[in-house]
């Protein structure tokens, strides 16, 4: 009798053990053209991320867990020469998400940058056009452009899969989406929700929108979606390009991985975004248990696993998928002819010279030879577009580290200082307007304050938000708040420019759909706005209309081939002071890593002033007495006289003086 309860127990147990199961969710975004791990735009190897990586990572995990739903959340197909392939009958990037084995792809912003007709073409060829999601986007016809949700069923779990896009889509690509509707995410979220309620087991959204939302548009943030829609269980968000993993957002709050308790980790949205460019694949791991026939959610987990990874002082890199590699190669050899393709020469330096104090761009901080080429390549053609003279133009650094090396120009240098397949408009503006446009743009620095050593960036604006112009003079008083800086504002012959002044501005497709075409950040609703005189689309004989392709152009045609760093010295930054030992000192502790120019809890660079005060932590004062030399002092203190000269900014012949006072090292 004994020996048969034993036995009914262990069938019970095993029966309650089999019934368990752990389903697996990866996922990645904003992976950009990065179908092999190949920076096109350097044209050099770049293994730090790759689809081709993640495809060993996603082998090993799929092996260990079966019950595993693989989702790819949008910006696919744009960057790193992407635009190659955009027309073929196989995009590379969807060959290998296929070859992968994605069961699910979400249109991303980008995704619409070529046009519906190349973005249809791409969709077509997507092995599960079941589970391509993007509910928020109406045809004119008034049908979907892609689904709103799909459901999967794992080991008898049925998931419900809700998939959209940032409505801001519309201001990005305007001219694409003319006739378009785009709907806000929290609406289509909730009806999605609606009509999977009692059909799937558990609700994850996968939408492509960074956790806050941008412009103020309500809908266009995670965070506002899962205030509206508390029934996701996980939310894989996008965009943003950062690492997210272990945050939940509970009753209207936001908690990090050290703030969770148990209520939270039971209750709340699971929030978990994977980076960019292949670098990162997001794991959720979700237990469910069965309770009176059902399955319910027991627990759950995330983590980012990264396709290099430093381990103490060893470096782990997860090699790509031999397989893919092989299958990829054709792409890749096509895209390295392209960027090896040489069209001119560089001469007399770089394009843009070295940053002073490392990781302060100093192309955002003083006029220089790319934004006056980008800005005279824009005037130029946009006279093509308008049949007019081109009054103004404006452009924004878009990598940290644009440049063009002395030495000869290849296709591939012209991504690196032009990343973005934006196009040319030209823009009927008056002076007001203009003025007010910069004026935003200027809002980019932080406030300069006394005891300030540093000019630092507002770590809330995004860098390609920042433009620069040329056809005009101007300087920006950084010692004003943001709206009252730009003074003088005068064209290139010293006119002032009045407020009733109508001028042209060429300008990139992307600013004038965003932010000069529509009420907004600038201009208000009711207020006259700018009016669109054409776009480098329309003219047949720039093809696409590329600006990056047009910089190609100008250079050949307009310099011969030859670049030399030459630009416009037409703006400044005015309404800083400084103690200039005390700058050279937070230079000189900048670039040795000594002091961070990383605001906490940031990843923009340069998103905090250096003080006098974050000097005066790291050096004591040495009053200079009779006698002394820098060789002498810097023996007394430990240091080398090398060293405190470019500590307090002292060239040679390092002359110092009785009573004044020396910086040193603090002990």
């Amino acid at each position: 009798m004994l020996r048969k309860t034993l036995v009914f127990m262990l069938i019970i147990i095993s029966v309650f053990v089999l019934a368990d199961v752990q389903l697996q969710i990866l996922a990645t975004s904003d992976s950009h053209g990065r179908f092999l791990p190949y920076d096109y735009a350097v044209n050099s190897e770049n293994n730090a991320g790759s689809l081709a990586q993640v495809y060993t990572v996603v082998k090993k995990l799929r092996a260990e867990n079966p019950n595993t739903i693989l989702i790819d959340v949008g910006d696919t197909i744009q960057d790193n020469s992407a635009s190659l392939f955009i027309n073929d009958a196989v995009n590379p990037m969807m060959l290998a998400l296929n070859e992968i084995g994605y069961d699910v792809w979400v249109l991303g912003n980008h995704e619409f940058n070529y046009g519906i007709p190349a973005l249809e073409k791409v969709m077509k060829q997507f092995k599960h056009p079941e589970n391509l999601l993007g509910g928020n986007v109406y045809k004119p016809d008034g049908t979907r452009l892609a689904k709103p949700y799909t459901i999967i069923e794992k080991d008898g779990i049925k998931v419900g899969i809700i998939g959209m896009v940032t409505p801001n889509i519309k201001k990005w690509d305007a001219s694409n989406l003319a006739n378009y509707k785009v709907t806000n995410p929290i609406d289509e979220t909730r009806e999605a929700i609606k009509e999977l309620k009692g059909k799937v087991d558990i609700i994850i959204a996968t939408e492509h929108m960074a956790l806050d939302d941008e412009y103020d548009v309500k809908g266009s943030g995670a965070l506002d979606v899962i205030a509206a829609n508390p029934e996701i269980n996980v939310f894989v968000a996008a965009h943003a390009h950062v690492k997210i993993a272990n945050e939940y957002y509970y009753k209207g709050k936001l908690y990090k991985e050290n703030e969770l308790t148990d209520e939270i980790k039971n209750n709340g949205t699971l929030i978990v975004e994977p980076y960019k460019w292949g670098r990162t694949i997001s794991q959720v791991l979700i237990n469910f248990k069965k309770e009176n026939g059902k399955y319910v959610v027991e627990s759950r987990s995330s983590k980012n696993i990264d396709m290099k990874a430093k381990h103490g002082n060893e470096v782990e890199v997860v090699p790509a998928d031999k397989t893919l590699e092989t299958e990829l190669q054709p792409y890749n050899e096509r895209a390295i002819s392209y960027a090896e393709k040489v069209f001119g020469e560089m001469k007399g330096g770089n394009l843009v010279p070295d940053n002073t104090i490392k990781g302060s761009c100093i192309a955002k901080l003083q006029p220089n030879a790319m934004i006056d080429l980008i800005n005279k390549t824009q005037m130029k053609y946009g006279e093509r577009i308008a049949g007019r003279k081109i009054d103004v133009a404006s452009a924004a650094v878009f990598r940290e580290d644009s440049n063009i090396k002395e030495g000869k120009i290849a296709n591939s240098d012209m991504a690196l200082i032009y990343k973005y397949d934006n196009t040319l408009y030209v823009l009927e503006i008056k002076g007001k307007q203009l003025k007010e446009y910069m004026e935003w743009s200027a809002a980019y620095y932080n406030q300069f304050k006394d005891g300030d050593l540093t000019i630092s960036f507002n770590p809330d604006i995004r860098g390609y938000n920042y433009d620069m112009f040329n056809g005009v003079k101007y300087e920006i008083d950084i010692s004003k708040p943001a709206g009252h800086r730009i003074v003088n504002l005068r064209k290139m012959d010293g006119t002032p420019i009045k407020d009733t002044d109508v001028l042209t501005l060429a300008v990139n497709n992307y600013r004038a759909n965003s932010q000069l075409l529509k009420p907004g950040a600038i201009f208000k609703d009711g207020e006259d706005l700018p009016k669109l005189l054409g776009k480098s689309t329309d003219v047949p004989e720039f093809v696409d209309g590329r600006i990056r392709d047009l910089l190609r152009k100008y250079i050949k045609e307009e310099l011969n081939g030859v670049l030399t760093p030459k630009y416009d010295n037409n703006w400044k930054i005015i309404g800083y002071k400084w103690d200039p030992k005390y700058r050279a000192a937070a230079i000189k502790l900048i670039n040795e890593g000594k002091i961070n120019l990383i605001a906490a809890g940031r990843s923009s660079s340069n998103s905090v002033s250096v003080t006098k005060k974050d000097v005066d932590a790291l050096t004591s004062s040495y009053m200079i007495k009779e006698g002394d030399t820098l060789s002498s002092i810097a023996k007394k203190v430990g240091s080398n006289y090398m060293y405190l000269a470019e500590l307090n900014g002292i060239s040679a012949p390092y002359v110092i003086h009785v009573y004044d006072e020396l910086l040193i090292p603090k002990k």
